[in-house]
């Protein structure tokens, strides 16, 4: 039983090592893009879930299954889900926010999220990072630990006008 501690340690700690490292799929509908602004929004709208591609990297950014316009990076462990966060982004406002971060219970306590939410500010320096949603008492802590030295220090704030839908 130890040594399979030790080994899933090593394989969490190689994981986080690699958060940097992130395979991704656009996800975007150009066409239905193009149709939705032609039709100010009247037709082209994405019905029901989206297909959401699984990558073989151990990171991946792909479209998000729950909110439209969003992002989801997400980690995989030996090809078990281990980790993911929503996340959007305006350049503009010089914002992002990231919803619902998720780790595996297996996997908790391992720094992964930090990694998770570590990579994404790095590839998007400069902006403030923030939450939708108020955040429930037991995950303040969580919260409070990743936010600190972060611009914005993931604290609630809505979207910003120029992100329509996928609120």
């Amino acid at each position: 039983m130890r040594e399979d501690n030790a080994a899933l340690n090593e394989a969490v700690r190689q994981l986080v090592a690699q958060a940097g490292t992130v395979g991704r799929v656009s996800g975007r509908e150009p066409w239905c893009e193009l149709i939705v602004w032609v039709t100010w929004g009247q037709w082209g709208r994405r019905t029901g879930w989206p297909v959401v591609p699984v990558l073989t990297r151990p990171w991946q950014d792909t479209i998000s299954a729950e909110r439209r316009g969003w992002r989801t990076r997400a980690a995989n462990l030996h090809g078990d889900f281990a980790f993911a966060v929503d996340y959007r982004i305006c350049r503009r406002c010089r914002i992002g926010w990231v919803e619902q971060p998720y780790t595996h219970p297996h996997y908790q306590r391992h720094g992964m999220a930090s990694a998770g939410l570590a990579a994404l500010r790095a590839e998007h320096p400069g902006l403030s990072w923030h939450t939708l949603g108020g955040h429930f008492r037991s995950s303040q802590p969580f919260w409070e630990a990743v936010g600190v030295d972060v611009s914005g220090g993931y604290q609630q704030r809505g979207t910003c006008p120029h992100l329509t839908g996928g609120r």
